[in-house]
């Protein structure tokens, strides 16, 4: 996957197996978010910030066999499921690999988390003197 312009450039890239699932966890994290994605790092993320990236909740990510939507803050987030793996730093997520790993009220109550999770957070103001 190449550099993109937007998240419609990033969809097109996605192989056609893959696209569905990339689809149908667009659809299902913007509704539940309540905001589009823009692409930070190069892939679709929510924020909450006025900018791309700042306070930044969540993402997905296209590999060559899955989509991976994950949490900056993943680790924290209470999981009963078990489906959230954890990843680097404080991150977490899962391996999306059909239509069918998408499941949007499991979704809805991670995305709550996040959100919480990142509203509280402060941004540290850090100054060399």
């Amino acid at each position: 996957m190449g550099k993109h312009a937007n998240v419609q450039e990033y969809v097109a890239d996605v192989p056609e197996g893959l696209r569905d699932v990339l689809e149908k966890a667009l659809a299902t994290v913007g509704e539940a978010m309540g905001v589009e994605p823009a692409l930070w790092h190069g892939q679709p993320t929510w924020s909450l910030g006025d900018k791309a990236g700042q306070k930044p909740v969540c993402f997905l990510k296209a590999y060559p066999k899955h989509v991976t939507f994950g949490f900056w803050k993943g680790q924290l987030i209470e999981d009963g499921s078990g489906r959230l793996e954890a990843m680097s730093r404080q991150m977490a997520g899962v391996k999306l690999r059909g239509p069918d790993d998408v499941d949007a009220d499991l979704f809805a109550g991670w995305l709550k988390q996040g959100r919480d999770l990142e509203s509280r957070s402060r941004t540290l103001d850090v100054r060399v003197t």
